[in-house]
Order: structure tokens, then sequence, then C-alpha cells
């Protein structure tokens, strides 16, 4: 019997644990010089394609390190490339493989140096002669900018820089002193960070690098981001249950968690700032003003049961107001993450009695991740939820199903398997290619669906779009082969075909995540770069050339197998019999789709945005953001369970200054126009397998629904 190992496709995993010989002590250790080269060692135990070291991987990982101090080209001067390349940092593996992290220590020394002189030159500039100019023009992408040659360059840059940031406050109403205040208080926090970085996170950083020096989905995981990914594949945390973001040097309340201490105590809103915390009955506050967000959300986050209390400040329109909370920590169930379903009624054209309407009652299963608790075997897993799902979708009788997967990332590989395999009997699913020593041949771990149950045998719909990658790229491109399902949305999926492992280090040295293989969908397809190329395409902001595995550094080349579908997935007759959908249909469908399209105000909108940003791609006017900012209505997100208690990104959700509440978040969900057009296919769908012409059995002799069983 073959061994699972644990492995994950996506932005989340499962994880395994392996032990360490260079470690032998399993007492908590904080990383350190000695450990760095054991561990890029056992990335080139693990990779797919990297065995050894190279200088053209050392190369790759100085520029890694590079970006990651300053990826965003404001600080480093192209004379400092150059002498980081040249003299600090060649041969850098070799110098820790001696204990010897002197290099890491200098370049970063350099980078406070200049950040130091960005801080003095932003004082200066946003003085009292500074005036706005809207004509000031910056790069939208940093990868399309130059680093500047000279400190006049790296001066006129950032005056184009301030002005931009000085157009995103006036589109608040802030007042232009007070603006320029921020500016130059964003400036000097960022010297404190990189002033006050730990060696630890320093290390974090270059081994982090390391690992996207191999392919951009290897990496490495700190102790604290280990604890996120955790956090966000179980769908629970311990906690008080508060989305936190980091604003001017506060600790903001962005969101209060459905089902949080914090939520229930009614006490909290969201834009408290919390200003001091304090554990269980200790009397003493530790002041959080100007702490890192990261450094706040470990002092917050604790066991269940236990309880800490928080100075909070509260904005008044006659001042502000300071007081204590005490909350008991407890496990807070995510439950926007998890896979929901809603049910929609569309009213059609009878196809049996020409003249009549019928109503066709679409399912909406909404599947946001691939989540598995791999701690417990009663863990909450997305196959689980899906199953149950499921079954109720088969008691209300529902018509059609639309799955949506246009904002999944991915997840865990074994749930993407099974929960393929509920559309259909049995059958092979993916295969996994893994590392092949030189002059083998290359050798493939086939995963199957072995379940004979047809979980859903109606007809489907599956959302994607260009987001939607990895485990739901083996979905939809598995369901797509099978000709299964109907794959609407955007252009393609994102483009993400390989499988990475999650190993963890000892105690407090957190994880490494290896890319360790390329999958294949049963048409022997690689999602590699190309993604899932939808049936039936909708216009979409997401489908520009910025989003995709093809963008990335260091993408690992696309690749194809011959097939390897099963017959015995496709079920003619009888109990779970399905109906497998042909290019006639799906012209049909296509034919009617775009009709809707073509007078849909909200997919004018959207082709209105994307003609905005193709305008726009390169750069963009302080003026035009201003314009840009003025012009928005609110900004809505999804509730990220790596944002909860701690994600100095965390996006805003609010309408008119407050946030949203999960009815109101799921009814702009609904409003959504490639949300709405996927129903409409469903619907459609439904109504041509009323038709006996039309069965879409009909041409499950066609050679392209054929295969030979692999396995």
């Amino acid at each position: 019997m073959k061994k699972w190992m644990v492995l994950f496709v996506g932005v989340m995993s499962l994880t395994s644990v392996i032990s360490y010989g260079q470690f032998k002590s399993m007492q908590k250790l904080d990383l350190d010089c000695v450990h760095l080269y054991p561990i890029q060692m056992k990335y080139f135990e693990r990779h797919v394609n990297f065995a050894k070291s190279t200088k053209n991987l050392e190369a790759r990982t100085v520029d890694q390190f590079i970006d990651h101090l300053d990826g965003s080209k404001l600080y480093f001067l192209k004379t400092d490339i150059s002498k980081i390349k040249s003299k600090i940092m060649p041969g850098i593996y070799g110098k820790l493989k001696k204990k010897e992290c002197k290099p890491i220590q200098e370049t970063n020394d350099l980078f406070v140096k200049r950040v130091e002189e960005r801080v003095e030159y932003a004082k200066k500039f946003l003085g009292s002669k500074f005036k706005f100019n809207p004509k000031a023009k910056i790069y939208r992408d940093p990868k399309n900018r130059p680093r500047p040659s000279s400190v006049a360059e790296a001066n006129k840059y950032h005056e184009n820089y301030m002005n931009y940031q000085v157009a995103s406050y006036l589109a608040t109403d802030m007042k232009l002193d007070e603006a320029k205040q921020h500016i130059i208080r964003n400036y000097e926090r960022a010297l404190r960070r990189v002033k006050d970085q730990s060696r630890e996170d320093l290390y974090s950083l270059y081994v982090d690098a390391f690992a996207k020096s191999l392919d951009p989905h290897t990496s490495y995981l700190s102790a604290d981001d280990l604890e996120d990914f955790e956090i966000q594949m179980r769908l629970s945390l311990e906690g008080i249950g508060a989305t936190l973001s980091s604003q001017d040097g506060f600790t903001v309340i962005e969101q209060l968690v459905s089902g949080g201490s914090a939520q229930s105590s009614g006490k909290l809103k969201p834009k408290d700032k919390i200003i001091g915390v304090a554990q269980g009955k200790d009397p003493n506050f530790q002041n959080v003003i100007e702490m890192d967000l990261r450094d706040v959300v470990r002092l917050i986050r604790g066991p269940k049961g236990s309880s800490v209390t928080l100075q909070i400040l509260r904005k008044k329109n006659d001042g502000a107001d300071r007081f204590t909370v005490t909350l008991v920590r407890d496990k807070i169930k995510l439950e926007d993450e998890a896979a929901s379903v809603t049910y929609i009624d569309r009213e059609m054209e009878n196809t049996q009695k020409k003249g009549e309407k019928v109503k066709k009652k679409i399912a909406l299963l909404n599947l946001p991740s691939f989540y598995s608790d791999s701690r417990s075997q009663k863990g909450r897993s997305a196959a689980a939820d899906m199953r149950k799902i499921l079954a109720d979708i088969n008691k209300e009788k529902a018509d059609a199903v639309v799955l949506d997967l246009s904002t999944n990332g991915g997840g865990s590989l074994r749930d993407a398997v099974d929960i393929a395999g509920f559309f259909f009997k049995t059958g092979n699913v993916v295969k996994q290619s893994s590392r092949v020593p030189a002059g083998s041949k290359a050798e493939y771990e086939v995963l199957r669906d072995t379940d004979p149950d047809v979980n859903w045998s109606g007809p489907l719909v599956v959302l994607v779009s260009r987001v939607s990658a990895s485990a739901s790229e083996i979905v939809s491109g598995t369901l797509q082969d099978y000709h299964r399902a109907v794959i609407v949305g955007g252009d393609h999926t994102f483009g993400k075909g390989t499988v990475q492992s999650v190993e963890y280090l000892p105690a407090g040295l957190g994880a490494i995540k290896t890319t360790v293989g390329m999958f294949f969908t049963a048409g022997g397809n690689s999602t590699q770069h190309r993604g899932v190329k939808s049936d039936i395409t909708f216009p979409s902001a997401l489908s520009i050339d910025e989003i995709g595995e093809k963008t990335l550094d260091y993408s690992l080349p696309p690749k194809s197998i011959p097939s390897f579908t099963s017959k015995s997935a496709y079920v003619t007759s009888g109990e779970g019999h399905w109906d497998q959908v042909n290019p006639s249909i799906i012209k049909k469908l296509d034919k009617l789709s775009q009709s809707r399209i073509a007078s849909s105000d909200a997919f004018k909108k959207v082709k209105k945005d994307i003609a905005k940003i193709d305008s726009r791609k390169k750069t963009i006017t302080a003026g035009e953001l201003l314009e840009d900012k003025k012009g928005k209505g609110d900004k809505t997100a999804k509730v990220d369970p790596k944002t909860a208690e701690g994600d100095d990104e965390s996006p805003l959700e609010e309408d008119e200054g407050r946030t949203l509440s999960r009815e109101e978040r799921q009814k702009k969900y609904l409003e959504r126009g490639d949300v709405q057009e996927a129903i409409n296919i469903a619907a459609d769908l439904s109504a041509m397998t009323d038709r006996p012409e039309l069965r879409l059995g009909a041409q499950s002799g066609d050679s392209k629904t054929k295969a030979a069983e692999t396995n």
C-alpha cells in the first residue's frame, strides 16, 4: 500500500513533519546563521528540478534578496545593486556553509542607510514650500521602472511618489498639511521597521529569497507565517475574533469576526484603535502604538479560555473616548472561507410547451478554498463540507449547480481529488510527477477517485477566473477533460501546475514549502502557464497580463503527457447517470450568454474598467489617482483567515465608512456580473437537457469523449 505524502497545491496546504539530522535539539530555537545552510540543503533534497547549488541559482538568490528588501525600487541605487552583486554577496552559499552571514547583514546595512536618506529628503520636500503637482507621474508596476542611477534621480522619483501619496490622502477630504504629516510619519515608520528588524527576521528574508530562486511557489514559512498558514487550513483560530490592520502607527479593528468574543462583547466596533494590551489579570498594559502589527497579533492571540484586556481609543465627534475591554479567547470558526450554498430561481421558457414559463432552481455552491485540518481525523475539510452540501442540493431538487471557484487559490490536493470525484463515478483525476534522477525514466503517481457514488449527476457549471489556481485548476480541468461540466468565467485560470509539500523544522524555526512535482489533469494537460481555458468567456478586470503564473520569476516550464482518463467515470444510464457536455451545447450556451453580456450594465462597467486599466498600464498621474479615488464608491472584500488578527495589508470592507455585515457581503457577492451570468448559463443548460434531441449524452460516442483506462 502506497503511503500518502501530505501535499498541497495552491496558496494553502496540509503539512507533514520531518526531523532534521543537522538539528539535534528539539527545544525552541531562534533562526540563526548556523541554520541557514542546512535549511538550504533540505530544499535541494526535495525540489523537483534542483538538487544542488549553481552559480545561476546563487545569482537568482541575490536578486530575490534585493527584491525582498526593496521590491518597490524606492531605496537602492543602481550602484548599490552592482556593489551587492560584485562585492558583498558573491559566493554566499559557500560563506553560509562556513557559518558566515556577514554579507546578509552588510546588504541590510546599506538598505537602512538608503532609507534614512529618503526620510530626510521627504521632510525637506514636504516642507512649507511644497505645492501639490497633479501631473506628477509614477510607474504602476516597479518592474517597468529602472532603479535610479544617482541620488538626484532618486530625489526626482520620490517627489513624484510623494505627490501620488498626497493625492491618496486628499481623496479622503484630508487637508494638505495633514496629508504631508501622514506621509512623513509613514517614511519615519518605514525607517523604524528596518532599523528594529531582528536578525531572525533578516535571516527569514534571506531563506525565503533562496527558496524563491528555485521557483515562485517554493518558500520559507517563519514561525509566524506557519501559524497563519495553519489557521487558514483549519478555518479556525483561538483568539478574540477580529481582523486588524496597521494605519498610521495604530492597530485598527477592521472587522469583527462572527462568533468571536470581540463581537459578542458588544463593546467593540470597526475603526476602534487598540493602544494597549494586558494578559490575564496582569494590570500592566503594554503600549502597542507604533508596534509592528505582527507583534500586536502575538499579544492578542492566545489559547482558548485565557483572557486578554485591550485599551481602546475610539474617535467621536467631540474628541476621543478611551476605555478597556476584557475578552476571553475562544475557538473561532472562519465561516466566510467555508463552502456554502445559495439557491436562486430563474424563470425560463418551457421547452416542452411553447409560450409557457418554467422555474429553474439553481444551486450556487461557493468554495473559496480547499481547506483541510490535518491535525485531527475529525478535522474539518472542504470535501466533507461539500459532500453535505451536495446532499442538501439533491434534497432540494435543484435543477443545476454552479460551482464557484473564481476566488479559490487552491489548497489540499486530497480534497481536490475527492471533490472532482463527486461529479463522476470512479477514475483518474490527476497525475503527479516527481524529481527524476539523471538518465532515469519519468515516474508519475496517479491519484484517482475510488468512491463509486456520484454525489451530483445533474447539469454542472464551474465558474473560474485568473485567480483560480492549483487545486481549483485540478477540479475544473479534470471536469473539463471528462466533458462533465461547462467551464465559464475569465479567459483562463492562473496556470499553477505544481505541487508543494510543507515540512516542519524544529520548534521555532518554522517550515519549508518545496515544489516536489508537477500535476497533470486526466486529459494529460499540465495547467502550468496555460491554466484551464473557459468554454464560455466573460469580460473580467482580472484577465490582464499582470495576473498569472507566466508573469512570475523562475516559473517552471509547461509540459504534457498522454491522456489517462478512465472509462469507469462515465455513467450512461441508471443511478448516477450524468450527461457529457458536447461542443454543440457549448456553442448554443455561448451564443445566449454573449447576447446577455452585450446588454448587461454590470459587464459594460467591467469593460470600461478594463479600458481604463489598459490605458494606464505603465504609468498614472497623481491627478488621475485623485480622480479615480474620488469617483470610487465602496470597497469590498471577503474575510481572509490570513488577515484575522493580523495582516498589515488587510483589505477594507466598508460601504460609506462602515464595515459590511456578512449579509451585506453576500448581497454584493450575488450582484457580481460573473456570478449572475454563471447562474443564467446553468439555467440554460438545465433547460436544454429537458429536450430529448439536445440530451448532452447524445454524442457520448464521439471520439473526443472516449479514452482508455490507463490504470
